[in-house]
């Protein structure tokens, strides 16, 4: 358990000893929840969203706008922006970022399908909603020179976050806050 994300040596004891105490038929059951899990939840075929059908039910939607394509790294990121409901538009799963240290280039990832389907459709803007590290902004650069030709291409601003203070907050950050700024309303 300790090759989960996010799970440590002692968490991975902590959720081993407490599977062991369960009743044998609890356990049956969760590996058996964790076998169907990943035969039936795949990828949508539009957008490479985590889907138990072939197109996932953001892209089913009617009552979202085809114009805006909202990208993102992965599915963790997709579910974190829908928290918000904020954003109406479709949505673009990449599987990762480009990182030549770990082997990832741009063939790796679902780039070239977001390449087609910007320039098929009547996309009017892109929303690069990528997390700001050096492999995120290398792939950011990257696709909004593919996308250029074809649409807008936007990114979601940076900044500090609520309830944080000015004099905490690294250059990097503060300068990211300068350029999203927005007018009051």
């Amino acid at each position: 358990m300790q090759r989960l994300p996010g799970v440590g040596p002692k968490s991975a004891q902590r959720l081993a000893l407490h599977i062991l105490k369960r009743p044998e038929a609890e356990v049956e059951a969760l590996a058996q929840a964790l076998i169907d899990a990943k035969k039936q939840i795949g990828l949508c075929s539009v957008c490479f969203h985590l889907s138990a059908d072939p197109v996932c039910e953001i892209c089913r939607n009617p009552n979202r706008d085809d114009t805006s394509i909202c990208v993102v790294a992965d599915s963790r990121d997709l579910i974190a922006l829908e928290k918000t409901r904020e954003y109406k538009g479709k949505y673009h799963v990449l599987g990762g970022v480009i990182s030549p240290m770990d082997g990832i280039g741009p063939e790796q990832l679902t780039i070239q399908a977001l390449v087609r389907r910007v320039s098929q459709q009547k996309t009017q803007e892109v929303i690069m909603a990528i997390s700001p590290t050096i492999e995120g902004e290398t792939t950011t650069l990257y696709i909004g020179q593919l996308l250029k030709p074809f649409t807008k291409v936007t990114r979601i601003a940076f900044g500090l976050p609520v309830g944080g203070d000015l004099e905490y907050a690294d250059e990097v950050t503060l300068a990211r806050a300068l350029e999203g700024r927005r007018e009051l309303e």
